[in-house]
């Protein structure tokens, strides 16, 4: 099953429940798909669709940070809601441990001796840790065990 035919008939039961915020995220999410689609001409790879998704996560931590440095609770309860609902079609996140051992690996595979060489193994990380990690959290770690 696609993601988009998941959230069609999860649609079908936000619908049934009247459970109007979780219907309201995954209208969102399927719009989103579907405007990529209409862009690409084509239906969407998993991994085209995991980066929609990632894309839809992001956004949402993007405005709950915001949201917070404002000290505004009501929109902050609203945006955890949407995470929680986005993050059931996320893959699992990978543990520090496993993203250490993942950017460990592209250090030793790509010879990064110093921060000239970040971007680089940034290059062989992210493609392998897609949707499973933060960028942020990646970044940080890259950083750290380069220098």
């Amino acid at each position: 099953m696609t993601l988009l035919s998941n959230l069609n008939s999860d649609i079908k039961v936000a619908m049934k429940s009247q459970d109007k915020e979780t219907l309201s995220v995954l209208r969102l999410m399927k719009s989103a798909i579907q405007n990529d689609e209409i862009k690409k001409g084509t239906a969407l790879s998993p991994e085209e669709e995991l980066t929609v998704l990632s894309r839809e996560m992001k956004q949402r931590k993007e405005s709950l940070h915001e949201f917070e440095k404002a000290n505004r609770q009501d929109l902050v309860e609203k945006v955890q809601g949407e995470i929680n609902v986005v993050s059931r079609y996320m893959p699992k996140q990978l543990t520090d441990a496993e993203l250490r051992d993942i950017i460990a690996a592209a250090v030793k595979t790509s010879g990064a001796t110093s921060m000239k060489d970040f971007g680089q193994v940034m290059g062989l990380v992210m493609p392998q840790v897609k949707g499973k990690a933060d960028g942020q959290q990646v970044n940080a770690l890259v950083k750290e065990l380069i220098s």
